[in-house]
């Protein structure tokens, strides 16, 4: 699948955005950071509902862009596994400063006691800490070395 790159300007917030500016590629990086998913079937089952040409294309985008990869499933030859890279690695902060934001400024917001918590408490400490339980096949929210 061939990505058109169309860069509408060298601003640094616009080649940000042009990268993972979107919803989808926003939440499949939270899809991977808060709930450890990995597959493309995965992705689609979040709540949010992704169309599957909007995720497959999300994918693809997000692999060139260099902020995942994907590798064949050791389990399962048939699935794909997507994880950060580095540089998607570097997003986690961004996920994070965007949940303190989130919980400052919006009233809809119902994140647990526990999570608020853990995003009041010293930014680059969380920030090093999420980074290396994903790095390490972890996530915030789900399995053994879950931060909440």
């Amino acid at each position: 699948m061939k990505i058109k790159k169309i860069q509408r300007s060298d601003c640094e917030i616009n080649l940000a955005l042009e990268t993972f500016g979107d919803m989808w590629s926003l939440l499949i990086v939270r899809d991977i950071v808060y709930y450890g998913k990995k597959t493309y079937g995965e992705f689609l089952e979040s709540k949010e509902g992704i169309a599957t040409n909007i995720l497959a294309n999300r994918l693809a985008h997000l692999e060139q862009k260099g902020i995942l990869v994907k590798n064949p499933c050791k389990e399962d030859k048939r699935k794909e596994i997507y994880t950060l890279t580095e540089r998607g690695l570097g997003l986690i902060a961004v996920l994070l400063e965007i949940a303190r934001w989130s919980v400052q400024h919006d009233p809809a917001c119902t994140a647990s006691h526990a999570w608020l918590d853990v995003l009041s408490g010293d930014k680059e400490e969380i920030d090093k800490k999420v980074r290396s339980l994903v790095q390490n096949g972890g996530s915030i929210f789900v399995g053994d070395g879950r931060l909440v």
